[in-house]
């Protein structure tokens, strides 16, 4: 269940309930009425309806408004929902990847991208970039950020750390206030042993296995 409360439309401001309008439908309540086109519960809109001002800072800056390739940017925020390991931010970004043209067999890869072949120079230097903000916390070789401004001007190099960080602040907390398909339970527990005796292993099997 989501962490903190969901705004139903009647306690919405109005600048919210147009959003409801834009997202679910007109006049629909979406906490009583939850779901998207896209099959997902709609409930990051309606946790962050808490607060008003932060859901419409996140559109402060539309991505139809930036000229860097709507390509390079999903294969970005792909890379960045799968390592942060969210599965609501990487799924809603194979749909928007693939409405955008970006071929099948590189939305696929994402996941393993350094292995194949399917990307050209400029997309291997957008996702190890990527990598080096994700998963580097923001450390990015000299000789890595040398290659990227090959491919990149400065200014879209700016717009493209701007998705990244956006679409790890949604990754991160759709995980911590189990929102979307990350409303899940935490798998790192501990798994019980058999309650049988005779089915545990004795010391002597674990030197066996140790050999």
């Amino acid at each position: 269940m989501p962490r903190v409360k969901l705004v139903p439309r009647e306690e919405a401001t109005a600048d919210v309930k147009a959003l409801y309008d834009q997202i679910f439908g007109a006049a629909r309540d979406p906490v009583a009425q939850p779901g998207t086109a896209t099959g997902t519960p709609g409930n990051w809109w309606t946790a962050w309806a808490n607060v008003p001002g932060i859901l419409k800072a996140f559109s402060a800056f539309p991505m139809a408004e930036a000229s860097l390739d709507p390509h390079l940017r999903e294969l970005a925020i792909l890379r960045t929902g799968y390592g942060r390991g969210s599965h609501f931010v990487f799924s809603q970004h194979c749909k928007a990847a693939r409405r955008l043209g970006v071929p099948e067999e590189k939305i696929e890869a994402v996941p393993y991208w350094q292995v194949v072949d399917l990307y050209s120079p400029t997309e291997r230097a957008v996702l190890a970039y990527v990598d080096g903000l994700i998963l580097q916390d923001g450390r990015v070789h000299d000789r890595l950020f040398e290659i990227l401004r090959k491919h990149l001007s400065d200014d879209h190099i700016l717009m493209l750390s701007y998705f990244v960080s956006m679409y790890s602040l949604h990754a991160t907390t759709t995980k911590a206030l189990r929102l979307e398909y990350d409303d899940v339970p935490e798998r790192v527990v501990e798994i019980p042993a058999p309650e049988s005796p005779a089915a545990s292993p004795t010391v002597q099997d674990w030197k066996r296995y140790a050999g």
